[in-house]
């Protein structure tokens, strides 16, 4: 364990260089606890859900690694244990493949009632709660597409539940007296090139305009679209692309959502941000891990992060934009892949908004751009390590590579008995 005393010594020092910029790192502090990041139920179980079904799916999850959750209470506890090891609010991400209806549903026939179980946890542990439509792994998603299928009962059958899920997102947020993001992502798309891109992307702007007819309250729910650059099967076109999702976004009032691995692998969403932001209300931002073509790695601390929460530190940008995680990774214990993602998350969050950023707009608007990348450059030296140490500590939270030693206890006790 690490000496708690060195920590406050390091805390303490920390303190004094950042004050000498002008940052009261205890209010910093305080203002960290208030910004939640939104954990992807997914990753516990390898996008498997509760529903039965047989139906291949459009998510490929790589390792099989011992020890996922299998049932309801299972990936409840193994999300509580992974939340535990990180400080600050937490939200948490279902999609509607998660549901425990008392009686068989269809997915287009799904009911708030149907996650009565999830709504209660989340009271019990202070959590809020995110939803997403899954379109994916099921009959009725026809030659891989389902909004924009040129077959009419295939898009009607997509469309009610869309709408159904629009309709759980605003009880989830009532019930939680918090915002529920109901984020929609379809894997629709073709593996060679179309005659008529013109015509998916008619049936997906019907299928949309039918879907969010209904209004409600965003004190309740808001509604965001996700696109992607390809999907494994559908290399050559993507009906929901990112022009295609922001025009109708922009036009209709509807939220956007950025995944950091759906773009090109030289492509980075940072400069997208305070771009979009300008022209609507609401930003989902999915975190994720891409290497080269591929989306959905464990997120870690590396520049593309840093760059993100140094972007949505700079502009202003938390509350207009929803931070959340988005990978699964089965060649790693879940619970421990869960937890290098939200303690990278935060860990970035955290030196962001420690950055004396009133300096670096100082310079700017002087034009004086040597000390504008001269104070970028100093300033990544900040001990921001220390005052992560010190959040984690003073939070109860395991400090360092002290997790592990949780983990490790968690999967001699727990998960290896599956």
């Amino acid at each position: 364990m690490i000496d708690r005393d060195i920590i406050a010594t390091n805390y303490e020092n920390a303190k004094k260089m950042y004050a000498a910029f002008g940052v009261d790192t205890d209010a910093v502090i305080e203002r960290f606890k208030t910004l939640s990041v939104s954990v992807h139920c997914w990753q516990g179980d390898d996008i498997a859900g509760f529903e039965a079904s047989d139906a291949a799916s459009q998510n490929i999850v790589t390792g099989n690694y011992p020890g996922k959750a299998r049932n309801p209470a299972e990936l409840r506890r193994d999300m509580e244990t992974a939340l535990s090891m990180s400080p600050g609010a937490h939200k948490v991400n279902l999609h509607s493949i998660y549901a425990e209806p008392k009686k068989p549903e269809t997915r287009d026939a799904l009911t708030p009632e149907a996650f009565e179980g999830w709504i209660k946890w989340a009271k019990e542990n202070g959590v809020g709660l995110d939803f997403n439509g899954s379109f994916f792994a099921h009959s009725m998603m026809k030659d891989g597409l389902s909004l924009s299928s040129p077959d009419k009962s295939v898009r009607d059958f997509w469309i009610r539940h869309a709408k159904a899920c629009r309709k759980i997102s605003a009880e989830m947020g009532k019930a939680l007296g918090t915002t529920c993001v109901d984020n929609l992502w379809i894997p629709d798309g073709l593996k060679d090139t179309p005659a008529s891109r013109t015509t998916f992307r008619e049936y997906l702007v019907d299928s949309l305009d039918q879907i969010f007819e209904e209004k409600y309250d965003k004190k309740h729910t808001i509604d965001t679209l996700e696109s992607k650059i390809f999907h494994i099967g559908a290399e050559s076109f993507m009906t929901g692309s990112h022009e295609f999702y922001m025009g109708y976004a922009l036009k209709n009032g509807v939220g956007i959502c950025l995944d950091s691995g759906h773009f090109h692998p030289t492509e980075y969403i940072a400069d997208k941000l305070s771009a979009i932001a300008l022209f609507t209300d609401d930003i989902l931002l999915h975190v994720s891990r891409g290497v080269h073509w591929d989306s959905d790695h464990v997120v870690i601390y590396n520049d593309e992060l840093t760059n993100i929460m140094a972007e949505l530190r700079r502009n202003e940008l938390f509350g207009k934009v929803h931070i959340g995680l988005d990978y699964f990774d089965a060649s790693l214990n879940r619970v421990g892949a869960w937890v290098i993602g939200i303690r990278a998350t935060k860990r970035a969050l955290l030196a962001a908004l420690l950055e004396p950023t009133h300096l670096l707009v100082k310079a700017e608007t002087e034009w004086n751009l040597t000390e504008r990348l001269a104070l970028m450059e100093e300033f990544k030296a900040l001990p921001s390590a220390a005052v992560w140490d010190y959040a984690c500590a003073s939070a109860g939270i395991p400090v360092g590579s002290e997790w592990l030693q949780v983990l490790r206890k968690y999967e001699a006790e727990v998960q290896s008995k599956r």
